[in-house]
């Protein structure tokens, strides 16, 4: 497992202008053409979101009032409450604009046809399935993985890329009663 704390990772302005993408993994690492890409973004301003022909995105609000997402007749989505995931089709452009001002939120992409992606918040211990690759954030609280003294807290977590597929399974549990994170389990299409 490859620990991550977001306030270190670099960000990468977008196009735009409107908000900067600090990556925490994308697999597999080198490639061009991604099967899962897991970042956190900082949107700052109202405006538009590219689009990723062939791709499932799963997007959660982390911080700040919320953001909108609309895809014209496709849907309208108002994500006010941090900690609930809305997925969509990467292949359509949308509209984001930010009723509150600017937003953090974590991002999940998928390749359609070669994964899945279920992201839900937790607040018990999360055992990653074998060959299942995946992404633990944490919200509030503090967080530990097996024997690994230091505590993960918000803003923290965890990545794993699936690959090791004959090690055991390891425990991420809750350290206080807070405690609240984000599990995103990616899920390889057989």
């Amino acid at each position: 497992m490859h620990r991550f704390d977001v306030e270190t990772l670099t960000a990468g302005p977008w196009r735009n202008g409107g908000g900067a993408t600090r990556e925490i993994a994308s697999w597999p690492a080198g490639t061009e053409e991604f099967g899962w890409r897991a970042s956190v973004a900082d949107i700052e301003r109202d405006g538009p979101f590219s689009a990723f022909p062939g791709i499932d995105r799963t997007l959660t609000l982390l911080a700040g009032e919320g953001v909108r997402l609309a895809c014209p007749g496709m849907f309208d989505r108002l994500l006010t409450r941090p900690g609930e995931p809305f997925e969509f089709s990467g292949d359509h452009a949308l509209t984001a604009e930010l009723p509150g001002g600017a937003c953090r939120v974590l991002n999940i992409m998928v390749r359609r046809g070669r994964r899945t992606a279920q992201v839900g918040r937790v607040t018990g211990p999360v055992v990653p399935p074998l060959g299942h690759a995946g992404v633990l954030y944490v919200l509030r609280g503090r967080w530990q993985t097996g024997t690994d003294e230091r505590a993960l807290t918000s803003g923290q977590g965890l990545w794993w890329s699936g690959a090791e597929r004959n090690a055991p399974g390891q425990a991420i549990a809750p350290l206080s009663p807070d405690a609240a994170a984000l599990w995103a389990d990616i899920v390889p299409v057989t």
